[in-house]
């Protein structure tokens, strides 16, 4: 049976956060608001939780996992970004954007796209998932909530809450959200590829 945390989406509760992370850190797999919809996240070393998380999804080891990081400082110690990439995704975070790019040593290999050796990273515009990251001390291994048999993000936890609740450990009640997922930026070769238009604006990378 999960827990089920009510978090305010304006001035989270830091005692919440604190078990949230304590959970997170003993191989939880929580749910937890995002700016475009619920997302599912595990510690990024932890691969029975990832293993759990694949199952909840029903997604495969090819399946483009996103990092969910709290700055761009994090962010560039996963990728690699150079000077161009950089600015770009500077410029637009943090919002409902996942930029794709090469993975660094630092980004375990099970995580890693296995051809493209490429990881999805991004920096989400939300209070609650921000500062859950703040309490961590680094990013979550994180995917949308997008059920089988549905292609947009959860967007109500009560739902979720029905759905779920078995299935996993916590879920963070952070408000009814979009059901839109992110837009999804490819910059690992250098040049710009939009693979998904989401809740993020493409226009600045057309």
């Amino acid at each position: 049976m999960s827990q089920f945390f009510y978090v305010h989406p304006d001035n989270p509760q830091q005692r919440l956060l604190n078990q949230a992370c304590d959970m997170i850190r003993q191989g939880a797999v929580v749910v937890y608001p995002t700016d475009s919809g619920y997302a599912i996240g595990c510690q990024m070393e932890d691969k029975k939780a990832l293993d759990r998380l694949c199952q909840v999804r029903k997604i495969d080891k090819d399946h483009n996992f996103t990092l969910m990081c709290r700055d761009m400082s994090e962010l560039s110690i996963y990728a690699k970004v150079d000077n161009t990439a950089f600015r770009q995704i500077k410029n637009n975070t943090p919002g409902a954007y996942t930029f794709v790019l090469k993975a660094t040593r630092e980004v375990p290999k099970r995580l890693q796209n296995p051809k493209r050796k490429t990881i999805g990273l991004r920096v989400p515009d939300n209070k609650i998932a921000l500062m859950l990251l703040e309490t961590l001390g680094e990013p979550l291994m994180s995917t949308s909530l997008i059920l089988p048999d549905s292609d947009v993000a959860e967007s109500d936890p009560d739902i979720i809450r029905d759905n779920l609740e078995k299935q996993v450990d916590l879920i963070i009640h952070g408000g009814y959200l979009g059901e839109q997922p992110t837009t999804v930026i490819d910059l690992s070769e250098g040049d710009v590829t939009i693979i998904r238009q989401g809740a993020g604006d493409v226009s600045p990378f057309e």
